[in-house]
């Protein structure tokens, strides 16, 4: 019978992917790097398929791991479950999680994946938005955690990411040359709409707003339209999305920060294994894919300096 695969050996195979790097791999599954190399050397002899190949600085996978991929992820979840299914001293209970839907859409598939498989008995109840109600909620004891743009005149949070907020327009549709800038925005308390509205006052520039949304979705839409211009942080971007720069008549906007809100009397177990399992998503979120006009607009625009816009209202 040929030997079973080494579940240690895909844990790391699987940190490879997920990280983009054996260096942030090795941090991961706190091993050293030459470790690493060795596990991922032994897989392949195991295998005899190559699971990696050279990609300029990095590594990709080749079609042979991309297959493996699929298996590698699929053992370690039933290992994890079959493992918390016979741990006396696993988690339960329920957590009530806040969020906007635009981080919602962004982070929580990946957050909610991570924590379900290593606590399959704690439940959660996700209620989603603005910051400003989610804020109110906290204080109102109606929610456990929360994740929230980091406003620290409107309430306490620790900051978890902090990523670029972008200029977006559609990549296939022009803009109206020397005319009002139309915006797709949230509603006026919208820490992201008052930061737009600010820096565009601040050069001159016209604009009117043509949407008003709390949903991500709308706004998006309305930008892939060809529509209206918006405001989206990096890790939002979405193919088909321009980034426009000072050279485009946009001033660079203020970076955004994420934080996290934490009711107190909530079970130190729970709350440290929640928060814990955020902050290494948010940390292992790239930005979104697109392309290489957008790319290369982008890298000219976050050159520049930080514009930093004032708000007096709540945010999104």
């Amino acid at each position: 019978m040929a030997a079973p695969l080494d579940i240690d050996q895909l844990q790391t195979f699987v940190a490879i992917v997920d990280t983009g790097s054996f260096t942030k791999a090795a941090d991961r599954v706190f091993k050293t790097q030459s470790a690493v190399s060795m596990q991922m050397r032994r897989l392949e002899e195991r295998l005899s398929k190559q699971l990696f190949i050279k990609d300029g600085r990095g590594n990709k996978l080749t079609p042979e791991g991309e297959r493996l991929l699929i298996f590698a992820r699929r053992m370690l979840r039933l290992n994890n479950e079959a493992v918390a299914a016979f741990d006396d001293n696993r988690l339960e209970g329920s957590l009530r999680i806040g969020t906007p839907d635009d981080y919602a859409d962004r982070y929580m598939p990946e957050i909610i994946s991570r924590f379900a498989r290593t606590n399959p008995g704690v439940e959660l109840n996700i209620i989603c938005e603005s910051s400003a109600d989610l804020g109110e909620k906290m204080k109102r004891g109606e929610l456990d955690v929360a994740l929230v743009t980091h406003n620290p005149r409107m309430r306490v949070s620790e900051v978890v990411r902090t990523e670029p907020l972008c200029w977006v327009a559609s990549a296939n549709h022009p803009l109206p040359d020397n005319a009002p800038v139309p915006l797709a925005l949230g509603r006026t308390d919208c820490q992201w709409r008052q930061a737009a509205c600010a820096a565009l006052d601040s050069i001159g520039r016209d604009y009117h707003i043509l949407f008003t949304s709390w949903s991500s979705t709308v706004v998006a839409a309305a930008v892939l339209a060809g529509m209206a211009v918006s405001v989206q942080p990096e890790s939002a971007l979405r193919t088909g999305m321009k980034v426009l720069s000072q050279q485009d008549g946009f001033p660079p906007l203020a970076p955004i920060q994420i934080g996290i809100m934490k009711r107190p009397g909530v079970a130190p177990s729970l709350m440290n294994a929640i928060t814990s399992h955020i902050a290494a998503c948010l940390d292992n979120i790239t930005p979104a894919t697109f392309g290489a006009e957008i790319n290369e607009d982008f890298k000219a625009a976050s050159k520049l300096p930080y514009l930093v816009a004032v708000n007096s209202g709540s945010s999104w």
